[in-house]
């Protein structure tokens, strides 16, 4: 018989639906019979592509004696950590302050009235290398409950206090000057991985914020150092196992530190973030191996993550047949059984299958060689070798197919999606790409259509049912989404939009007397503290992408509020940002927009003609992060009433035509590419 988990739209919460435990989601329903019974709160966090979240699972979670002893001391509620970022990012600061470390899954014990006062990540079924195994727990937890409750309270008092005094605050107003980004680029510099790029140790993930800040480092100052840290990131993870060989994409991190064995789901803001810093980094460096692994990440999305509707799936899972990698993995035997000898032999030759594997009893398929060392080891030409590995990387993607896939996560995430927007709506515009152009307006108009309440925004939306308020980073990322869409269309619907969305979030996220963005919305539910972290992580902090948006929208309509805020946001972590540069890469990009503004550019013209094509081909031929762009077709009264860029206007001649701004000083118009470009770069 199905547990309260039923009637809930996520995939991660349905999995559970079954369990022997008595599980609620995260409600109200859930604290009031712990009230009325006195009982603590078992708090289980999780998400669908969590490896050890399955595990815990089926080790526990299925066992009716673990779950009989969780429904007899405790009320259970279980969160998917994607749907409400909100609650899990409370509570891990518990599980973080207790065990000094955090991860999925969380499992927190909660006082009636929701304060933390113990918690761990996974537990066991039963006591294990050094580890308490859950049964322990449960039994040690409830008794000190019934026994000690006097102290219990104590404890989850104090903790709260902890977690609501944790919270980097701003540190008040000073000098927004480059020198803060100077310093960033430093520490970034002794922080960076000079074998293997990235940065730190393993586990080794794809800090895609950090690299995409120092290519406006390089931008802006010329500094070759920035740009080889970058460049080397991500050769090395193109030709790792990180990168799907085969299908394109990224998986979530290495395990290592050389990019080699992944840990293997997939997140579609990986792929969007990546797919933005390779494109960026082909329009520095001119590459085509940068390019073509841009193009494969978005690829790999609209082909095995896009909902028919229009939207994005969120993930995919490290496991298939209850093997974690088992879709990706191979062995030399595979490849000839799929190939033959010959072609199976070539495959092992440049996916690095060799006599011992790489993983377990099997192998990550990734690149050791460089073309030319392939092609000498082959006794090929170079051109004849790529288009034989590219052969046999279709037939194996072709055999792949046939194997079980991984579950796949089918929730929409409203943040997630505007992440994908903009990378797709950039890619379309740069690449000149009309098939991501389509998807892309597909997904901005599937959001607005299925997300939206009002002038509310919601977080998620699955099977023709949104739901949950949504968070800070769903307003601003879908809105910086949309203000994506509208350089690429010229169409003023997804300006308006996007300043409708930003006005909204201003409204509901901004506190004037503490200076800074909530990630929760003023009159959203009531936790133990209302959340508020500046700090990116996987995906750019709502903070982050609140001011960068701002940022963004000022250049286009001169707002001097939105500057204002901008500017507060800045100043009061002006000291974090030189200090950890690995947490602020978004707000680095904002702050890098604010001090260092690039040209503001009107171009009037029809964005399907030729002529405004090879203007708009010279805007994007160069990476350029801090343009503001204002497009309008002609004719088009309502687009110049959005921004006064656009404001008098028009073609001269009949043709397509480039109005360039730098610092409010403008150069005449021009109808001429090769001028725009001057102009563009500040030559007369």
């Amino acid at each position: 018989m199905p547990n309260r988990l039923a009637t809930e739209t996520s995939p991660y919460l349905l999995q559970h639906a079954h369990n022997p435990v008595d599980w609620y989601p995260w409600g109200e329903e859930a604290f009031a019979r712990a009230r009325a019974e006195d009982r603590p709160v078992l708090l289980s966090v999780g998400y669908s592509a969590c490896h050890w979240c399955h595990v815990m699972e089926h080790e526990s979670f299925e066992n009716p004696e673990i779950a009989g002893l969780m429904n007899q001391h405790f009320v259970n509620i279980k969160v998917d950590r994607e749907e409400r970022p909100d609650v899990d990012a409370v509570y891990m600061q518990a599980v973080q302050a207790i065990s000094g470390h955090g991860g999925w899954p969380m499992t927190v014990f909660l006082t009636p009235d929701a304060r933390p006062f113990h918690a761990g990540t996974y537990f066991p079924p039963e006591d294990r290398g050094g580890m308490p195994g859950l049964p322990r727990v449960l039994l040690a937890v409830a008794e000190a409950y019934r026994q000690r409750k006097d102290e219990v309270i104590a404890s989850a008092g104090r903790l709260t206090e902890h977690i609501a005094g944790s919270a980097l605050t701003a540190a008040g107003a000073g000098a927004l000057t480059p020198a803060i980004m100077d310093e960033a680029a430093r520490r970034l510099v002794a922080a960076f991985d000079t074998a293997n790029g990235g940065f730190g140790g393993p586990p080794k993930f794809p800090q895609a914020m950090a690299l995409d800040f120092l290519l406006r480092h390089h931008a802006r100052t010329r500094d070759a150092h920035s740009l080889d840290m970058v460049t080397r990131t991500l050769r090395n993870m193109a030709a790792g196992g990180i990168r799907d060989q085969l299908g394109g994409g990224f998986h979530r991190y290495a395990v290592d530190a050389i990019w080699l064995v992944p840990h293997f789901e997939k997140m579609l803001y990986d792929n969007a973030l990546l797919a933005r810093v390779y494109l960026h980094a082909w329009q520095v460096t001119g590459e085509p191996s940068l390019r073509s692994v841009a193009e494969g990440t978005i690829d790999y999305v609209l082909r095995d993550m896009a909902n028919p509707a229009g939207g994005f799936y969120s993930s995919e899972d490290a496991d298939s047949d209850g093997v974690e990698g088992r879709f990706y993995t191979w062995t030399r035997e595979e490849l000839v059984e799929a190939l033959g000898s010959e072609d199976g032999a070539l495959a092992a030759l440049a996916f690095g299958v060799g006599a011992r594997p790489n993983f377990e009893h099997t192998n990550v398929l990734h690149r050791p060689l460089s073309l030319s060392e392939l092609a000498a080891a082959a006794g090929l030409p170079e051109d004849a070798l790529v288009q034989q590995v590219d052969g046999l990387r279709a037939r194996l993607l072709e055999a792949r197919a046939r194997r079980a896939r991984p579950a796949r996560d089918e929730k929409v995430l409203t943040a997630w999606n505007g992440l994908m927007l903009r990378a797709l709506a950039e890619a379309a515009a740069v690449l000149e790409r009309e098939d991501y152009a389509r998807a892309a307006v597909a997904n901005a108009s599937f959001l607005l259509d299925a997300v939206r309440d009002g002038d509310r925004v919601l977080r998620s939306w699955k099977d023709g049912r949104a739901r949950i308020a949504g968070y800070l980073e769903d307003y601003a990322l879908l809105a910086d989404g949309l203000l994506a869409v509208y350089e690429l269309t010229f169409e003023p619907r997804w300006l308006a939009q996007a300043r409708a969305i930003a006005t909204a979030m201003a409204a509901r996220f901004w506190d004037a007397a503490d200076g800074c963005f909530y990630d929760t919305p003023v009159d959203g539910e009531r936790l133990i503290v209302r959340p508020r972290d500046p700090l990116d992580n996987a995906t750019p902090s709502g903070s982050s992408a609140a001011t960068l948006l701002l940022a963004r929208l000022a250049a286009l309509d001169g707002d001097p509020e939105k500057s204002r805020l901008v500017e507060r946001v800045l100043a009061g972590y002006r000291e974090a940002l030189a200090r950890f540069p690995s947490g602020f890469g978004e707000l680095l990009a904002a702050l890098d927009t604010y001090v260092s503004p690039g040209p503001e550019v009107a171009i009037i013209g029809d964005p399907d003609a030729e002529d405004t094509r090879a203007l708009r081909r010279v805007l994007y031929r160069r990476f350029r992060p801090n343009r503001a762009v204002a497009g309008r077709r002609p004719g088009d009264g309502i687009a110049a009433r959005l921004s006064p860029l656009l404001e008098g206007r028009g073609r001269r001649d009949g043709r397509a035509t480039a109005y360039v701004c730098h610092r409010f000083a403008c150069q005449a118009p021009t109808t001429d590419p090769a001028e725009l470009e001057r102009q563009l770069d500040g030559r007369s």
